[in-house]
């Protein structure tokens, strides 16, 4: 080891650079051991310690956008710097470069409050001399340095390699707060060789994971994660098995990439063929058979549309094997259409509105490229985020909770990740949403799942699950808020949502008997009762249609919300009035408004007899048409039904309850999986 540093930590710095020495034969990226102990040809480590989490740099043909999750730099670095592998960084001389970033800082709070140990350590290697600085935060986002050192201002190791080992107090991070370090090259070129946040101390347990992934018709996404996955030796060598079920007509096996896919996995790879049982029977079947078909210790469940960072994987699993009692360990989520976005950071439940919902201070929606981890406007993401799930889009279960646990509920879609970290909290498995650890999906802005033929299921498993978790005998403040939206989506006029919520409130009556057997069936009955309305039929385009008769003057007025109780409640009161009002025919046959998704808010859409709306993603419009006989139809069986739910929910809470078991058994699922 190369470390050169005063008492008091600060740095020394050799009067005269060495000359440059002899350059190691370079490694092949991912090819360390999972324990922290490369294999002949790499970076050797002395003592024990595993790997918690690899410096890793952006893939070749990475925008410059993506380039920021990984490496803090300005143009004049960047020019001067190219990644050798995903774990080499050829620094030109003269050149600084921060490591403060999403995937490269060390998430210390995290590490502080989940698991057994007390500091870490940074590794790192270099083949000629350079500086390192390293920094830590405070939950309130100040930075503070740590240390200076400079590598290689004395003999090499083997090789020609300088090694730097710092060891670090996790202590300071109650609140919040990462570690990162900084490299600055002087008047020569130096390459990292390697670098890794490190425990002080063997990772008890095994790595071997099983993964579960659930596919529908979307068979190039995910042969092309599994082929990410396949990539990295160090990922493949800590996979057990992978469970594919593929619920689709379009099939996976007939991906281009498949085969070499299939080639790289060998018999770890298995595909499941079954109906479409939506993600819950999905996740359901790869807990199942690695709990049933395999040693490996934990359950890792992923969706299929994601583009992933493979490294996540062995940040989870370490993460999970440290931690101080058995937990959930998810991954957060990064916008797919804008790569440097952190979309999702962590969620909670509002157990009175029974609603899920960012955590507090979490930020949405935050671009790394803009404002990096070291800027001023990024001090949220220096306090340890605590949440109460973690979305199935990638998140980490440990087996023996999935044993304890069971499978997840037959919801088809929504809710089913929800509900089972709300079990498990309810059990003493709490989640950790950690960050680095990350996959790449779309958006929910780009979705109408509110709306669409989704809303049916939002609200028949919201129920559910509320039935099961509500601390509150009456559901709390849950019946009110669903009776409220209700009346929003009528004055939006968007009846096939509330004609859905209505069949939701139906099949959620009948009690938890129904869940299986609707499990098949339920998506093509929401579909068919969508279709009977014109706002659930969507059109390619508004130019199918004539153009809009209202001028924008006047519609602009209409766009400025209600701002307080007194405008909210006349704007309110004026919409139900114009809900009596006989309609004009004509603007069923030319739109009043071509109105964009985001503008398409109740207290405009109230006022209109006719108007397309596009969807959001942008691909097509619904034409919504106001029917006064069918806003006062179904206002009233929306009425009659939050009343009845009001006066039975503990009725509800109790079947509910004394289902669960068989709910969410081996025995039931197996026959689900079966057919039988």
């Amino acid at each position: 080891m190369t470390e050169v540093a005063t008492p008091n930590g600060t740095a020394t710095r050799a009067s005269t650079p060495r000359r440059r020495t002899t350059k190691a034969a370079t490694p092949k990226s991912g090819t360390p051991e999972a324990e922290g102990k490369p294999a002949a040809g790499n970076v050797q480590w002395d003592g024990p310690g595993s790997l918690l989490q690899r410096v890793i740099l952006p893939r070749t043909g990475d925008p410059l956008d993506v380039r920021a999750l990984y490496l803090d730099e300005d143009e004049g670095n960047r020019k001067r710097s190219t990644a050798e592998s995903r774990t080499q960084l050829n620094m030109g001389a003269g050149s600084e470069i921060s490591f403060a970033s999403y995937f490269n800082a060390f998430p210390a709070s995290y590490w502080r409050r989940w698991t057994v140990l007390e500091s870490v350590e940074l590794r790192l290697a270099v083949d000629n001399e350079c500086r390192i600085d390293i920094y830590r935060s405070k939950a309130d986002g100040t930075q503070i340095h740590v240390r200076g050192v400079v590598l290689g201002s004395d003999a090499s190791g083997p090789g020609g390699v300088h090694q730097g080992r710092f060891v670090l107090d996790l202590q300071p991070f109650e609140d919040g707060g990462w570690y990162w370090f900084d490299l600055t090259t002087d008047d020569e070129p130096v390459t990292l060789l390697e670098a890794g946040w490190y425990s002080p101390v063997d990772a008890p347990g095994r790595a071997n994971v099983g993964i579960g992934i659930t596919t529908f018709n979307r068979p190039d996404d995910c042969a092309a994660a599994l082929v990410a996955l396949a990539e990295d030796p160090l990922v493949l060598e800590s996979i057990g098995v992978i469970n594919v079920a593929d619920q689709g007509n379009r099939k996976v096996k007939d991906a281009d990439a498949f085969a070499a896919a299939a080639k790289a996995l060998g018999d770890k790879l298995r595909i499941h063929d079954q109906g479409n049982l939506g993600g819950s029977g999905g996740f359901s079947r790869g807990m199942h058979e690695v709990l049933t078909n395999s040693d490996c210790d934990q359950v890792l469940l992923m969706d299929d549309d994601i583009v992933i960072e493979p490294d996540s994987v062995l940040r989870a699993i370490a993460f999970s094997r440290f931690s101080e009692h058995p937990m959930l360990v998810g991954g957060q989520m990064l916008n797919l259409q804008a790569r440097s976005h952190l979309h999702t950071m962590g969620e909670v439940v509002d157990r009175h509105k029974f609603k899920w919902g960012p955590a507090p201070h979490v930020e949405h929606d935050h671009d790394f490229a803009e404002y990096p981890l070291r800027d001023k406007d990024s001090k949220d993401l220096h306090r340890r985020i605590d949440v109460d799930y973690n979305g199935w889009w990638m998140c980490l279960i440990p087996r023996t909770i999935a044993e304890k646990m069971g499978l997840p509920l037959p919801l088809f879609i929504k809710w089913d990740d929800t509900e089972y970290g709300l079990r498990a909290q309810a059990a003493g498995f709490p989640t950790a949403t950690l960050p680095g650890v990350a996959i790449w999906h779309m958006p929910w802005s780009d979705k109408d799942d509110a709306t669409d033929w989704q809303a049916y299921f939002h609200l028949r498993n919201r129920l559910v699950v509320a039935a099961l978790h509500s601390p509150y005998r009456r559901g709390g403040a849950l019946i009110r808020d669903s009776l409220k939206n209700t009346l929003k989506h009528l004055m939006s006029l968007e009846y096939s949502t509330v004609a859905l919520q209505e069949l939701a409130m139906q099949d959620f009556a009948e009690g938890p008997s129904a869940l299986f057997e609707q499990l098949p069936t339920a998506l093509g009955d929401v579909r068919k009762k969508r279709g009977e309305f014109p706002d659930g039929q969507v059109l390619s385009s508004a130019k199918e249609l004539p153009l809009p008769s209202m001028d924008r003057v006047r519609a602009s007025r209409f766009l400025k919300p209600p701002t307080n109780p007194i405008t909210i409640g006349a704007t309110l009161i004026s919409g139900l009035i114009h809900n009596i009002m006989p309609v004009e025919t004509q603007h069923h046959s030319r739109p009043q408004l071509n109105v964009p998704a985001q503008d398409a808010r109740w207290f405009l859409m109230a006022r209109l007899d006719g108007a397309t709306v596009a969807t959001s993603d942008g691909r097509g419009v619904a034409f919504r048409k106001r029917d006064p006989k069918v806003f006062w139809t179904l206002l009233t069986t929306a009425v009659g039904n939050h009343l009845r739910l009001a006066r039975e929910f503990p009725r509800y809470r109790r079947l509910y309850r004394d289902a669960l078991p068989e709910l969410t058994g081996e025995k039931r699922w197996s026959r689900v999986f079966s057919g039988s």
